[in-house]
Formats: structure tokens, C-alpha cells, sequence
């Protein structure tokens, strides 16, 4: 019997010393988390706190940060190319993204239903998002829209002067906005994917109450849509306060500063008249506008977006 009790003890202590400790068991997965700790810490975090430095300094790339307080903010409200870039982008955003979302929508109801080859159908419709921010599709929209471009000379067939679309102020925005819609494949897969989760008995139970197609599209499709549309909202926007490679290609900012976007102007001041610490500043105000779209978008959100199945 002591025998027993004795091995017993034995394998109680081998036990106790083989028990790892939180830290031991999470051990891997904070090895492989170093390389994304170390880009968050340095490349994100550390590049946003020497961003909020740089909007209290006065800098240019050559000589030492010298302290100015809050003299690039009272500089920025006084800067009638702020309004400006202000204007053009809110322009932008409020035309762009509901137009956007609009069309991927009504896509993705287009490809909802299962026919032959329709796989082929929504990977082609989908390639314009694969290439629609690079340099190469904004000078193919650039000439597309050109005076001289494949758009006026269609309308010249019919005996319409085609506008010189990217020279003209009230037309120029109009391209870019064009353009956004163009690149609906993001949206619209997401779009897409949700369909496919509506349950099948709503729209049954419809049919059988009479419920006309605009109807169930209406009361069935839109309300258990809600939250993906809320989803696509959000990103949409604070993707489109962003725009900038599209203006750089095509409009360059022109023409009468209409589509001086904010991103734009931001890297003006930076990249071309080097005021590092005015560009700093300006991207403050940016985190700002932008979290109080996001905020307004989120409070909007309890009176439009349906959570329940």
C-alpha cells in the first residue's frame, strides 16, 4: 500500500511539473504575432504619433521641426484651397457613394439567379475593381473622356458636340464620379453573398399573400439587406474621402480647383511645397471629418438597419 501511495505522489508531482503556464500554451501564437506587432507599433502607431507632433511644427523636409503651436490649424481655416478641397470632396463623397451602391445592388440582383455560365458572368463584371484604382485604368478613363476621346465621337454620330469633360468644371467631377461607379465589384459581391441568405420562405410567404415583385423587394430584400448596405455605406465613404490616385491621372485638381480633392491638396502641401507640418495638420482634420461621418453613418443606422432574421 505505501508502495502504491508513493508512485501515486510520483506521478501528482510529474503532472504539476509538466503544467504549462498561459504564457507557455500562448507562446506560439505570439511568435506569430511579432511580425504584425512590430509593423502596428512602428510603421502605424508610431508614424501616427510623429504625425500628431509634425501638425504642432513647422517643417520642410530639410531643416529640424521647429515648434509653432497651433499655427498650421489657424492657417488651415484661413487656406481658401481648404474650403475648396473641402467642397470638391464632399461633392464627391455625396454623389459617389450612393450612386455606387445603387448600381452594385442592382447588379447583384441581376446575378442572383443560377443560370448557365453565370460564373463567367460575375468574374468579368467583378474585373473592373480588380484594376479600377490603378494608374493604368484612370489614363484609360483620362482618354476615354478626352475631347477628342471615344466618348465624344460616339456622340458626334448622333450630332451632339460632346463638353471637353475633364477640362470643364461642372463636368470634370462628373468623370470621377463615373469612375467610382464603374469599380461596383466590391460592393456588389458582398451584395451578392447576401442575397444568397435571405430565407427562401419570406419571399414564399409573400407570393402566397400577393405580394407584387416591387414589394417583396421592398419589404423582404431591402430590410434584410439593411446591414450589409449599412456595411457598404461605411466603407464607401471613408474609402471615397480618400481618392486621390484618379484625381493626380486625370484631373490633376483642375480645373478651377472642382475636383481638388482634400488627399490631393494634403499631398500638395506635403510632396510639392514640402509644409510636412501644414500636410500634418491636414491629415488630423481628415481623421476628424471622417470619424464624424462614420459617427453620424452609425447613429443613422438605428433608424434604417434591421438586425433581426
Amino acid at each position: 500500500m505505501a508502495e502504491i501511495q508513493t508512485v501515486m505522489r510520483r506521478v501528482r508531482f510529474h503532472r504539476k511539473s509538466r503544467m504549462e503556464t498561459p504564457l507557455q500554451r500562448n507562446l506560439a501564437a505570439y511568435t506569430f504575432l511579432i511580425p504584425w506587432l512590430t509593423g502596428m507599433m512602428f510603421l502605424t502607431l508610431g508614424a501616427m504619433l510623429f504625425t500628431f507632433y509634425l501638425a504642432f511644427t513647422d517643417y520642410d523636409l530639410i531643416s529640424s521641426p521647429e515648434w509653432v503651436g497651433l499655427e498650421n490649424f489657424r492657417q488651415i481655416f484661413r487656406d481658401p484651397n481648404f474650403w475648396a478641397s473641402i467642397r470638391a470632396t464632399f461633392t464627391y463623397v455625396v454623389f459617389s457613394v450612393p450612386a455606387r451602391l445603387v448600381v452594385s445592388l442592382l447588379i447583384a440582383l441581376l446575378l442572383y439567379k443560377e443560370v448557365r455560365g453565370i460564373g463567367w458572368y460575375r468574374a468579368f463584371i467583378y474585373l473592373p475593381s480588380l484594376i479600377g484604382t490603378s494608374v493604368g485604368a484612370a489614363i484609360g478613363w483620362r482618354n476615354l473622356f478626352a475631347e477628342d476621346g471615344p466618348i465624344n465621337s460616339f456622340l458626334g454620330l448622333f450630332g451632339i458636340e460632346g463638353p471637353n469633360w475633364v477640362g470643364n468644371p461642372s463636368t470634370a467631377i462628373v468623370v470621377l464620379i463615373l469612375l467610382s461607379v464603374w469599380q461596383f465589384g466590391s460592393e456588389m459581391v458582398i451584395f451578392l453573398a447576401s442575397l444568397k441568405q435571405i430565407p427562401g420562405y419570406l419571399y414564399e410567404a409573400a407570393i402566397i399573400d400577393g405580394a407584387s415583385a416591387m414589394q417583396r423587394f421592398f419589404k423582404i430584400t431591402l430590410p434584410m439587406l439593411s446591414p450589409i448596405t449599412f456595411f457598404n455605406l461605411l466603407m464607401g465613404t471613408i474609402s471615397s474621402f480618400m481618392i486621390f490616385t484618379q484625381v493626380y491621372i486625370i484631373t490633376g485638381g483642375g480645373p478651377m480647383k472642382s475636383t481638388l480633392m482634400y488627399v490631393y491638396y494634403l499631398y500638395q502641401q506635403a510632396f510639392t511645397y514640402y509644409n510636412m507640418g501644414y500636410a500634418a495638420a491636414l491629415s488630423i482634420i481628415l481623421l476628424i471629418i471622417i470619424g464624424l461621418c462614420s459617427a453620424a453613418i452609425f447613429l443613422s443606422s438605428r433608424l434604417w438597419v434591421n438586425y433581426d432574421v
